[in-house]
């Protein structure tokens, strides 16, 4: 077979780990031809690939971002895009294609599926918010990195008697704020799923600094909003699949918690850090076992699925599942876990 690759969306730790196991089985148990799509979605329209094979691959598990390149490209915002990539595809002599990414990417490769194209799809998002799966890839380490981050800001908190904002990502689901809350003993923290009250915010924090806590820090996530009419946050205009552009929630915060305590505060933005760099072990093996999953699928016939964890096991599901509903955080695991800490 000759099987395309394509990883689509923001860069992760673990995709070249997903992208080898892929290429390694295909070639060394089924003989297939593997080809990567450059630059996501972007590569099928434009028919732009590049040779994936054994020796190009060595070397990359440990490596962070993908050697294939990605991108935010939706076929069905550009004209004639569909097309395009049906195309692309048969004039290539594509049997079946690999989609690796998060719910943009996963949407298009099943509204593809749907047009009759034979896809499989490999769950990818630092946020770990598709329902479909117990845990996405890179979403270990992104988390290791912001408590890191979190433990650094700690030290110079306490050393300057201040109030540090740190900001992850995290567009609608909290999850890296909330796991990197914990283990790095925030002493608040903001998510996407519920709206947070300005006012209460600064009276925990308040509280906290008059029972001789001199230093705090607070943990927003990129998507938390304020309560309708507490605090305005500015307007940064769409990307191509319809989302907010976010970032700046947290410099917002940190001038806001100032203004209202008299707490010297100062914020930092980990960003693209929490992307960049080497995955952790967890996230190599479940790449590792996602990427096998996924040339599994594409040889059994499995067409129109994506791979996913469901408790220990690689499972497959219908890629319509993946990219139905969010995953949002537990409630219960912020409310009886986090808040226990906050103040």
């Amino acid at each position: 077979m000759k099987i395309g690759v394509l990883t689509g969306g923001g860069d992760c730790p673990g995709l070249n780990a997903v992208i080898r196991a892929i290429v390694r089985k295909a070639e060394a148990v089924h003989g297939d031809q593997v080809i990567g799509f450059r630059d996501g979605w972007k590569g099928v329209l434009e028919a732009s690939t590049m040779p994936l094979n054994v020796a190009a691959m060595r070397g990359t598990l440990p490596r962070g971002g993908t050697v294939i390149g990605t991108s935010r490209t939706n076929p069905y915002k550009i004209d004639d895009g569909v097309e395009r990539c049906k195309r692309a595809l048969e004039e290539l002599a594509i049997d079946a294609l690999i989609a690796i990414g998060g719910e943009d990417t996963l949407g298009v490769a099943n509204k593809l599926h749907q047009d009759g194209v034979r896809v499989v799809g490999v769950p990818k998002t630092i946020d770990n918010d598709l329902s479909a799966t117990d845990v996405t890839f890179g979403f270990d380490t992104a988390v290791q990195i912001a408590t890191d981050a979190i433990d650094r800001l700690h030290t110079t908190a306490e050393s300057h008697d201040r109030v540090m904002v740190c900001e992850v990502m995290g567009r609608h689901a909290g999850h890296i704020a909330l796991h990197a809350g914990i283990a790095g003993g925030a002493a608040y923290i903001l998510v996407p799923e519920e709206p947070f009250d300005i006012d209460e915010v600064c009276a925990h924090l308040k509280q906290r600094h008059s029972s001789g806590r001199y230093a705090s820090v607070v943990v927003v996530a990129e998507g938390a909003t304020p309560k309708e009419g507490t605090l305005a946050v500015q307007d940064k205009g769409l990307d191509a699949f319809g989302h907010v552009r976010l970032g700046g929630i947290g410099t917002t915060l940190a001038e806001e918690i100032e203004a209202r305590t008299g707490f010297e505060t100062r914020v930092t933005i980990l960003g693209h850090v929490q992307r960049g760099g080497t995955p952790t072990a967890y996230d190599r093996v479940l790449s590792t076992r996602f990427g096998i999953g996924a040339i599994d699928a594409v040889h059994d016939g499995a067409f129109g699925c994506m791979v996913a964890l469901r408790g220990t096991e690689i499972v497959r599901v219908p890629l319509a599942e993946a990219v139905g509903s969010l995953k949002t955080i537990d409630p219960a695991l912020l409310h009886h876990v986090a808040e226990v800490f906050f103040g």
